[in-house]
């Protein structure tokens, strides 16, 4: 049984962490596993393989966190979704977890009439169409114990200039989409709903 956590208002990063913390040291002492939906406040972070240079302009609150990746942006109109889940049930591979959290963008971004893609030596989801590549959605994941937390962030409808002020995940020769860009304005509501009823099968131990 996974439980699903919904949070109501925006939450701040470093009670994201805190809260990811407390829960799979829990998961660890055989408590449920959790998949929290949220909204954060506008921020970027800094995952471990970060660089300085990609921070173009520093206006707004800056992160390091323990994920795998580099810059991303989160705020209000993207949705993060963190997932604590015990790895050693299903395999203990990482590769087939970060693999079965893009094909369930994929299959949600599908509900919505997007076709979502992966891309060779690019962690994340794509649209690729007439106007070229574009990143709809990040992926950074961390594994302590044997449990996963951190997670992926789909894009919605944020504001997508504030993606300006950093190099996304180290790629400048790409832009950042959303489903709104792309013509789709649906709420966040409606995307957890389909998350929810696209979970990949690898989630199920």
């Amino acid at each position: 049984m996974i439980k699903f956590i919904t949070a109501d208002t925006q939450i701040e990063y470093s009670d994201a962490v805190h809260f990811m913390q407390k829960t799979i040291e829990g998961i660890r002492q055989g408590n449920v596993e959790v998949i929290w939906f949220l909204e954060h406040p506008a921020l970027y972070t800094a995952g471990t393989s970060a660089k300085n240079e990609d921070l173009l302009n520093a206006s707004l609150p800056i992160f390091e966190t323990q994920r795998g990746g580099k810059h991303t942006y989160h705020g209000p109109g993207q949705l993060v979704v963190y997932v604590m889940l015990d790895l050693k049930k299903r395999g203990n591979d990482v590769r087939l977890f970060v693999q079965a959290l893009e094909e369930w963008i994929i299959s949600t971004l599908k509900t919505f009439g997007l076709c979502g893609v992966r891309k060779p030596g690019r962690i994340g989801v794509w649209l690729d169409d007439e106007k070229g590549e574009s990143k709809i959605a990040a992926i950074g994941v961390r594994v302590t114990h044997g449990i996963t937390w951190h997670g992926l962030s789909l894009n919605v409808h944020p504001d997508l200039m504030h993606y300006q002020g950093i190099v996304p995940c180290g790629l400048k020769e790409f832009p950042v989409t959303s489903l709104k860009a792309e013509g789709i304005d649906v709420p966040i509501s409606e995307v957890i709903e389909a998350m929810q009823r696209n979970l990949p099968d690898f989630f199920h131990a």
